[in-house]
């Protein structure tokens, strides 16, 4: 009872996954991603299984294709299931089972995936889609959400709005960007404004936290408030 789009960002190698529904807390259980493996959203009647274990698989070097088939083979219950993913080449897989509800359906882009179910119609997933692919000029965060919010536009979910959430990953083991609106009467709309209040209030400590490359981060409090002050003259 949800659309969603897992991508990968063939700029800078981030996986991303945004995700919308009437239904909530989306963001609990649907989306997932890992640095440099991929990502993934389990919906429809959700299996909450399949975001561990398929994120473990991609680890592996198990093919996009090959993940979203072995979960759902193994999957009795796969019949009321969507499932979609994109993996560290790009490669990307979808299945909608027969039994979920209409409209429902996938299409699957170049690194892309938009995947939904309950839908207006097929428009949803299409213009989802189409504007993805159609804004490389955004950076890839709201890239995400402005192609959820053409297929909201287009219809979105056939029985409202009420939940959306935003999954990033890029070079480290914690995400770049994990924000959720669990309950909101426009929950895109809420997601757009978080993303907003995160470029301006959380971006400068996500610079000075702890990375692979830099193991303590910058801890420095002089050095802090360089950061900040950089930041708050628009030079970063």
């Amino acid at each position: 009872m949800t659309w969603s789009i897992v991508a990968r960002d063939a700029r800078t190698g981030a996986f991303g996954v945004a995700v919308s529904t009437k239904f909530f807390a989306v963001g609990a259980l649907c989306p997932h991603a890992m640095s440099g493996v991929g990502a993934l959203s389990t919906q429809a009647l959700v299996n909450p299984m399949y975001g561990p274990r398929g994120m473990k698989l991609l680890a592996e070097g198990v093919a996009a294709p090959d993940v979203v088939k072995r979960l759902t083979e193994a999957d009795a219950g796969s019949i009321i299931r969507q499932l979609h993913a994109v993996d560290a080449k790009g490669r990307v897989s979808a299945h909608t089972g027969t039994g979920c509800i209409d409209w429902c359906g996938h299409k699957l882009g170049d690194g892309f995936s938009v995947a939904g179910n309950m839908l207006a119609g097929p428009q949803v997933v299409e213009r989802t889609a189409e504007t993805f692919a159609a804004r490389a000029d955004l950076p890839f965060a709201e890239r995400l959400v402005t192609a959820l919010e053409a297929g909201e536009a287009a219809g979105g979910d056939k029985r409202g709005k009420q939940s959306a959430a935003l999954k990033i990953f890029t070079t480290e083991d914690y995400p770049d960007y994990d924000l959720r609106v669990d309950d909101n009467p426009e929950p895109l709309k809420e997601l757009k404004r978080l993303l907003a209040v995160f470029r301006a209030d959380y971006e400068m400590f996500r610079e000075v936290l702890p990375t692979r490359a830099n193991p303590t981060g910058i801890y420095d409090r002089a050095k802090i408030e360089e950061v900040r002050a950089r930041r708050g003259k628009g030079k970063a």
